[in-house]
């Protein structure tokens, strides 16, 4: 059975992986970086949405459509099975792991979604040189008899039965929006990842543009409590959040993919 190297993450959420040499000692195997962003880069347009999104937004702290007002102040989600698929590869969403699956996280690991501008890295691994096409991961809902899920529940009990959870205020009220949304994302990258034998490191930014999140059909924003569980807009929020992220090299961790063409 050939498995593919898994990396996993401390109990403090961040597992980074280090190596150290002296002039004497061999190369060490290339690093690639795992980071998050929330803002589209200034000046950017807004990226291609669904039929009818029309507003287009830089920020994901504070949004306006003219009449209401929506600030984001913490997001969090959880994900599990983080890995790159090398060009070669069909798909890594099967057992056993071909070999040019690598593990970012096997998880899951509860990323916190940082606001404002620029990214937040959240972990660093090894990479054999190849050519990698996608990253692959799973938005998970944390379940309450998955063995895999026992560390993780100890350290975060209160994401029982979630994945994503946000909080801010929607005119003026608090709101707490939590969803049990589960679903892969396969994220291609639309310039491929290439590790050769002579880099020394990269970073891989996945950007999810939480401005995405809460948008009526027409642009306009929506009360994040009106798309909580059983609620009317719950469907449409699911939706836009599995179309809001993208994935791309960034070398600069400037979450700006335009200057990596």
């Amino acid at each position: 059975m050939i498995q593919s190297q898994r990396f996993l993450l401390s109990a403090a959420g961040v597992f980074l992986m280090t190596a150290c040499a002296d002039s004497t000692a061999p190369r060490t195997a290339p690093t690639v970086s795992l980071s998050f962003a929330t803002r589209l880069p200034a000046g950017a347009a807004a990226p291609a949405r669904a039929v009818g999104f029309q507003t287009a937004v830089t920020g994901a702290d504070t949004l306006k459509d003219g009449t209401n007002t929506l600030i984001i102040t913490k997001a969090e989600l959880v994900l599990r099975e983080i890995e790159l698929e090398r060009q070669d590869v069909a798909s890594c969403n099967v057992e056993p792991k071909p070999q040019g699956c690598e593990d970012f996280e096997v998880g899951p690991v509860l990323i916190d979604l940082p606001l404002g501008a620029g990214t937040a890295q959240q972990v660093t691994v090894d990479i054999p040189a190849g050519t990698y096409t996608e990253v692959e991961f799973e938005i998970h809902k944390v379940s309450g008899d998955d063995p895999r899920d026992s560390t993780f529940r100890r350290l975060h009990p209160d994401f029982l039965d979630q994945s994503i959870r946000v909080q801010g205020a929607f005119n003026g009220t608090a709101f707490t929006y939590v969803s049990d949304l589960g679903v892969e994302q396969e994220l291609e990258f639309a310039k491929p990842l290439v590790i050769t034998d002579t880099t020394t490191a990269t970073n891989l930014t996945i950007r999810v543009v939480l401005a995405d999140w809460f948008r009526s059909a027409s642009g306009g924003l929506l009360d994040p409590a009106t798309a909580n569980r059983g609620q009317p807009n719950e469907s449409l929020v699911k939706d836009n959040i599995k179309r809001s992220m993208k994935a791309f090299e960034d070398r600069d961790r400037d979450g700006d993919d335009r200057d990596e063409r």
